[in-house]
């Protein structure tokens, strides 16, 4: 009865955290349908008044974009902004023959009156943060608005974003990713969904209320006194974008999050580029997590609720350890209830988690509606996406619970850029990019071990217990077994 016991435990904590988040999610959803009835009056700048312009230096963090970096470098040539108070810097880590092409793009539009530099790097220190730390230091602008490379703002994208700063206390002003390929695959699709969730949802549920926002590594831009005051970049997370927002922040700093300015990106396309990316992302904030928590709790400039907003946004990533903890002993659980029927109250209260699902539920619909419209056929849809979404996203639980261990460890791992594709020139090639990752991760492996426990377990819900079968976690554990299949499959084909 001790191992039946301890499983109950854990299962029922990590249940229990779940519930907690979808809490916070709810919260978020009620301050972001309020910011939505009140309408801020914001004091700006006046563009208009060539006093009042200030200088902006744009960073540009390339590594080994061949794909995409003529592309980008044509797309910010055409920002519509004062050139005698603008600044580009190109700040290039790249170790093949896009050095030298980049430098011959670069010349090209300084010949055009661009003041456009070309940095390079002997080392590549501190990664993404020791080129964007480097550049800082000779960057001329007051503000440092900062690019990856597959984002394509707006020609208006300066003046929607600097007159915010007029106000002396906001540090950033972050603006939202926009998708380039929303519709390319299922797989470009769930990620779309994931990140409006973030940009709508989470940012302006955060913001609004005055909580801890994070700016998001790229189509944003920081005041560069804001930047030397919270301590500079510093490259010991892999997410030194949340790592420098929660120092700010710590600074009272404040943030400011328009959710109308979208700014165009590109979603990986094919699987192992995804993995790597939320390996980065995940591990990077179970990293910041370590970093900033007593930090937050002995704040004395924030309140109890930024508190907790906090470090459950801090926690973000450990909810993929949940669930994957939630799956993996779902089986069990599956069994021991049918063993033990003295203990069947302890699983009517369990049975109210489900609520943690239909929370999740309506707060996505509400993110839904805002970019897809409402109506019943739209309804529709999103029931099918978010059960797709989900079952996808719990298919990446394993990968992504290995990263927040790794974070929450302190085991230290190298910056690995996401692949770029530029598919409107290469939608039917995409498997000649040269930095496609060949090799498939043991991980993988385990994924497809795991799709096939979710199987047995719904093979379980037919044979347990004596009234033919117990379907409770039927659907749950067929969710699990077809993300795991999905991640499984595809990782193991590379297709997109």
């Amino acid at each position: 009865m001790i191992l039946e016991t301890t499983v109950i435990i854990i299962y029922s904590v990590a249940l229990l955290l779940i519930f907690m988040y979808a809490l916070a999610q709810l919260n978020l959803l009620f301050n972001y349908l309020s910011s939505k009835r009140c309408k801020e009056n914001c004091e700006t700048f006046d563009l208009s008044n060539s006093d009042e312009v200030p200088f902006v230096t744009i960073q540009l963090p390339v590594y080994n974009e061949m794909y995409v970096m003529e592309r980008l470098l044509d797309n910010i040539a055409k920002i519509d902004y004062p050139k005698d108070k603008l600044e580009i810097q190109v700040l290039d880590d790249s170790t093949d023959e896009t050095v030298e092409s980049t430098r011959e793009h670069v010349k090209k539009l300084q010949a055009t009156g661009l003041d456009i530099q070309h940095i390079t790097r002997t080392n590549r220190t501190g990664f993404k943060a020791g080129a964007l730390k480097e550049g800082l230091t000779i960057a001329k602008g007051e503000f440092i608005a900062i690019f990856d490379s597959d984002f394509l703002p707006e020609e208006d994208w300066l003046k929607r974003t600097i007159p915010f700063f007029k106000d002396k206390n906001i540090g950033v002003v972050q603006t939202r990713w926009g998708h380039l390929n929303r519709n390319y695959s299922l797989l470009t699709k769930i990620q779309a969904f994931a990140l409006d969730a973030h940009f709508t949802l989470e940012q302006v549920g955060r913001n609004s209320k005055g909580h801890f926002i994070n700016f998001n590594g790229t189509a944003g831009i920081w005041r560069k006194t804001c930047i030397l005051d919270a301590g500079n970049w510093e490259g010991d997370t892999l997410t030194e974008d949340l790592d420098l927002s929660y120092r700010a922040q710590l600074k009272n700093w404040k943030f400011k999050y328009l959710e109308d300015v979208k700014t165009p990106a590109e979603l990986p396309i094919v699987i192992s580029a995804a993995r790597s990316q939320q390996f980065r992302w995940n591990k990077g904030g179970a990293e910041n997590f370590r970093k900033m928590l007593w930090r937050v709790l002995k704040s004395e400039n924030i309140s109890a609720k930024t508190k907790v907003h906090g470090l459950l946004h801090l926690l973000n990533s450990t909810m993929f350890l949940n669930v994957l903890i939630v799956g993996i002993l779902s089986i069990p659980m599956l069994y021991i209830k049918n063993e033990y029927t003295h203990l069947k109250p302890y699983f009517y209260v369990m049975s109210f988690f489900v609520i943690s699902t239909i929370i999740f539920f309506v707060c996505y619909w509400f993110m839904y509606k805002n970019t897809y419209g409402g109506g019943i056929k739209n309804f529709i849809r999103y029931i099918g996406m978010f059960f797709v979404f989900f079952s996808i996203a719990m298919g990446f639980s394993l990968h992504n619970s290995i990263a927040v261990l790794e974070g929450h460890w302190g085991k230290k791992s190298e910056f690995v850029r996401t692949p770029k594709f530029n598919i409107n020139t290469l939608k039917d090639s995409w498997k000649k990019n040269k930095y496609l990752k060949k090799t498939v991760s043991i991980h993988v492996i385990f994924e497809g071990l795991l799709m096939l426990y979710f199987g047995f377990g719904m093979y379980s819900a037919f044979v347990v217990g004596n009234q033919g079968g117990d379907f409770g976690l039927f659907p749950f554990h067929l969710m699990l077994f077809s993300g795991f299949g999905y991640v499984f499959i595809k990782s193991l084909t590379s297709k997109v």
